[in-house]
C-alpha cells in the first residue's frame, strides 16, 4: 500500500511538472497582496515571526500543511481546506496560494509547500525564480541535522535513540542544505545549526522571536500551594524528544536530591498545548531546558521571558562564537549553564542559594527584550528584506 501511494504521487508529480512551470510563468507578472508568506512547516516561530514583521511594517501570513499540539494560530490551513481524500492536493494548492499571493517567502531547509514532495522539491528553487518570489531560508533543527557533519558526539547519540531512521535521510537532508545554500536569496544561521551550514548571510543567536507582552512574569501568588504543597522547589522541563534534551539527567538528579532529603519536585509536561505550559510554568521556580544540544531554543525563551531562570548546555565554542560575532558580550548570556555531568551540584547549589534565582530572572527578561523581542527580531528581518529588494508598499 506504501509503495502504491509513493507510485501515484510520484506520477501525480511528474504530470505536474509542465502545469507548474507554466503558471509560476505567470504568477511573475501578478499583483502579490502580501509581503512576507511563512511556512509550510506548522511550527510556533512562523506565529512569531509573523508579529515581528509586522512590527517592522511587513504584511504577512502563515500558513501549513497540518498542525501539531503546540499551537493552531495559523491564517491558512490548507488541511481544513482539503480533507483527506484530497490530501494529495494541499502542497500544490499551498505553492499556488505562495506563488500568486507573496513577494517573499520564509521557508526552513526542508523546503517550501514543494518540498514534501518526492521529486519536485530539487526544482522548488527555480520555480520561485520564475514566479519572481524572493526566498529567505533559515534552520529549525532536524531539518539541517546532517549528523556525519556534527561535533558533538552527546547529540549524535540522542538522535541515534530517539530517531534511530534520521540516518536513512542523511543525503537528502544534504542535498537540501547545498540546494538552499546555492538558490535561496538569503540564509539565516545561528543556535547550533552553524555545525551543518557552510554558509550564512546573515547570523543571529537564533531566529527566535518573542511576545514579551504575552510571555511575561506574574507576580507570585497562592496558586503555587495548589501545583504540590510537600515541594518547596519546583522545577520544569518540557521535552519533545528525550534523549537529546537530556531528560534522564534531569530525573536521576532530582531523585538523588530527594534521597538526600531536599523538598524539591521535577514536573515534566510532553505534547502538551503551548497554553498549557504556560500556566504551570508560572508556578514554578526554575525551568530545565536541555543537557545536549549546546544552546538554548523556544522553550526557554518563552521561561526566560517571564522572568524564570533557566538551566541549559552552552557550548564554549557557540557562546564564543556570538561573542566574537558581537551578537552578545562577555557575560550577557544569564543563562545557568550546566552539563549532564554536573545537574545534581547545581541544583543543589541553586536551591541553597535560591536568592540568586529573582536576579538571574530580571537578567533573563532583560536578555530576551534585548535580542529575541518582537521589535529586535523585526529589526534584523527589515534589514534582510531590504537587502533583496523587499520594503513595505
Amino acid at each position: 500500500m506504501i509503495l502504491l501511494k509513493k507510485s501515484i504521487s510520484i506520477l501525480f508529480e511528474i504530470a505536474a511538472f509542465l502545469p507548474l512551470l507554466i503558471v509560476s510563468i505567470v504568477a511573475r507578472f501578478s499583483k502579490k497582496s502580501f509581503e512576507i508568506g511563512l511556512g509550510p512547516e506548522p511550527l510556533i516561530n512562523n506565529v512569531y515571526h509573523k508579529k515581528a514583521l509586522g512590527k517592522a511594517g511587513f504584511s504577512a501570513q502563515t500558513f501549513v500543511n497540518q498542525v501539531y499540539y503546540i499551537t493552531d494560530e495559523f491564517d491558512i490551513r490548507a488541511d481544513l481546506i482539503l480533507k483527506r481524500p484530497f490530501r494529495i492536493l494541499r502542497n500544490y494548492y499551498l505553492y499556488l496560494l505562495a506563488i500568486f499571493r507573496y513577494r517573499c517567502l520564509y521557508i526552513y531547509f526542508n523546503g517550501g509547500p514543494l518540498g514534501f514532495t518526492y521529486l519536485l522539491w530539487r526544482i522548488e528553487p527555480l520555480l520561485y525564480e520564475l514566479a519572481n518570489v524572493k526566498v529567505v531560508v533559515m534552520p529549525y533543527g532536524g531539518d539541517v541535522h546532517d549528523m556525519s557533519r556534527s561535533p558533538n558526539l552527546l547529540l549524535k547519540n540522542a538522535i541515534c535513540l530517539d530517531y534511530p531512521k534520521h540516518r536513512l535521510r542523511r543525503k537528502e537532508i544534504a542535498a537540501r542544505i547545498d540546494m538552499w545554500i546555492k538558490y535561496a536569496d538569503h540564509i539565516i544561521g545561528g543556535c547550533d545549526w552553524v555545525d551543518y551550514l557552510y554558509h550564512w548571510d546573515t547570523l543571529m543567536l537564533g531566529h527566535f522571536s518573542i511576545d514579551t507582552d504575552s510571555w511575561k512574569p506574574v507576580k507570585k501568588d497562592n496558586r503555587w500551594d495548589t501545583l504540590n504543597e510537600k515541594y518547596d522547589f519546583r522545577i520544569l522541563h518540557a521535552p519533545n524528544h528525550r534523549n537529546i534534551k537530556g531528560t534522564k539527567h534531569f530525573v536521576d538528579a532530582v531523585k538523588e536530591l530527594k534521597e538526600e532529603g531536599f523538598l524539591i519536585d521535577l514536573i515534566i509536561l510532553e505534547r502538551v498545548p503551548n497554553d498549557e505550559v504556560k500556566k504551570v510554568m508560572l508556578m514554578v521556580d526554575l525551568v530545565a531546558d536541555q543537557l545536549i544540544v549546546g544552546w538554548y531554543a523556544m522553550f526557554a525563551l518563552e521561561a526566560m521571558a517571564m522572568g524564570k531562570p533557566v538551566l541549559c548546555y552552552i557550548r564554549e565554542d557557540l557562546e564564543s562564537l556570538y561573542i566574537e560575532s558581537g551578537l552578545i558580550s562577555h557575560g550577557e548570556l544569564p543563562i545557568i549553564k550546566c552539563s549532564p555531568f554536573t545537574v545534581k551540584e547545581t541544583l543543589r547549589d541553586l536551591i541553597i542559594n535560591r536568592e540568586r534565582l529573582v536576579e538571574i530572572g530580571n537578567r533573563s527578561r532583560e536578555y530576551v527584550i534585548r535580542h529575541h523581542s518582537l521589535d529586535s527580531v523585526g529589526k534584523v528581518f527589515q534589514s534582510i528584506n531590504k537587502s533583496i529588494g523587499i520594503v513595505p508598499k
